[in-house]
């Protein structure tokens, strides 16, 4: 079944699932080419993509929320409604039947792997699907036979570190043996290793580092280097409580003191102390290291890299923040797409996404937050994950591919 665009979804839930697990009664909402204009009853208005994919669409056909807004008190049925999803035995489905086309056999034809992609079992599918089906030249009844190569699960893991978004591994007829692939992958890592060491020398996340901070100080920005180590009550001072999943994920150093989970704290301190010194309009930013206890997967790491940019005073639109997205992403030669959401700390927030993956969350101020930090004028700013940048830049299929790490050296395994 197709899955249906945001609108769809939008319509048929009545309901709004933010980002922070918020769900919102929705007062009316507009349509245009791509995007939709969205007015929930509690006020707050935003424009998200209208598309299948994102996570907006996720959510909605999922049913996870955390609590009710309390100022759009949505009813007790349309929560109901959400959870059960009982709108779907109201729409009506519609077949189209064409004719039957005759079939005509086709003559069966050498087969030439063009690529070979590797997926990890479940322990109850391991025996099936373990074996890489391929084509083969023999013929019985105009349909092709297919051999199995049957790989072990460590093995299968072993060769989707050793691959490359890059591998195109031409066979004739049968997948190989474990170890001829694992060989001949070997020796391709290791030909990659020399070259990089002959031609470049350069640590990919290291170089964007470089990068972007001449992007930024080319443009006026003031480069910041704050603490990694930061008080705890930074953390309570962005209004994370307790019983706050963010939290959860903060690694503490003793009762006092805890790794930094963001690069906020510190900036909004610099702002208000540059304050009373620099021109208008001020603008800084910072590059480096923070720590969550994140769980795992493809897109996540618990050690990875922020850069964080802002600017306070005159000048601090949405527009201007938009357009000094549009132009850093363009400068580094990754597409993107603008959504809104709304998280816990900031409230509205302008998310930049590469298809489902979100590159950054950005905010254009005053919001209530800045009180705590004494802060009073306009402000703006973005976070972008550099890991994430070099995810999409380099098609990597796993973000420990990009990270600081031991097993990986520019996105090649270096057990070799």
């Amino acid at each position: 079944m197709e899955k249906q665009l945001l609108d769809v979804l939008v319509e048929l839930n009545g309901v709004w699932l933010s980002r922070s697990g918020l769900l919102h009664g929705i007062r009316n909402f507009e349509i245009t080419t791509k995007h939709i204009h969205i007015e929930t009853d509690c006020g707050a208005r935003f424009t998200v993509r209208n598309s299948r994919s994102s996570r907006s669409a996720r959510s909605l056909r999922h049913n996870k929320y955390r609590k009710p807004c309390k100022r759009c008190r949505p009813a007790d049925e349309q929560i109901d409604r959400f959870v059960k999803k009982t709108f779907k035995e109201k729409r009506q489905a519609v077949s189209v039947f064409s004719s039957p086309k005759k079939q005509v056999p086709k003559k069966p034809k050498a087969a030439v792997i063009k690529s070979v992609s590797i997926s990890t079992p479940s322990p109850k599918e391991a025996s099936v699907s373990n074996s890489i089906p391929t084509p083969s030249t023999s013929v019985v009844k105009d349909e092709v036979k297919v051999p199995e190569v049957k790989y072990t699960p460590s093995q299968i893991e072993r060769l989707k570190t050793l691959m490359s978004p890059d591998d195109k591994i031409p066979i004739q007829g049968e997948l190989p043996e474990f170890k001829v692939l694992e060989k001949e992958l070997i020796q391709r890592r290791r030909d990659d290793l020399k070259k990089m060491y002959e031609e470049d020398r350069e640590d990919r996340l290291g170089k964007l580092e470089r990068t972007i901070t001449e992007f930024f100080v080319d443009r006026g920005y003031l480069e910041i280097k704050s603490p990694i180590m930061i008080p705890f009550e930074y953390i309570e001072r962005m209004g994370i409580e307790k019983d706050d999943h963010l939290n959860k994920q903060i690694f503490r150093i003793d009762e006092n003191m805890c790794l930094r989970p963001m690069l906020a704290p510190c900036l909004y301190n610099y702002l208000r102390k540059l304050d009373k010194v620099l021109p208008d309009p001020i603008r800084i930013f910072e590059i480096g290291p923070c720590y969550r206890k994140e769980s795992d997967g493809s897109s996540h790491l618990e050690e990875f890299t922020m850069v964080n940019f802002c600017q306070m005073g005159s000048g601090c639109t949405r527009e201007n923040m938009e357009a000094l997205i549009e132009e850093f992403l363009e400068h580094l030669g990754i597409e993107y797409e603008i959504e809104a959401d709304n998280c816990m700390v900031y409230g509205n927030t302008i998310d930049i996404m590469h298809g489902d993956l979100e590159l950054s969350s950005a905010v254009v101020g005053p919001i209530p937050l800045d009180r705590e930090w004494g802060v009073n004028k306009p402000w703006m700013g973005a976070g972008f994950g550099l890991e994430r940048l070099l995810k999409v830049r380099h098609n990597y299929t796993n973000i420990r591919r990009a990270g600081r790490s031991e097993l990986y050296y520019n996105g090649i395994n270096t057990n070799l």
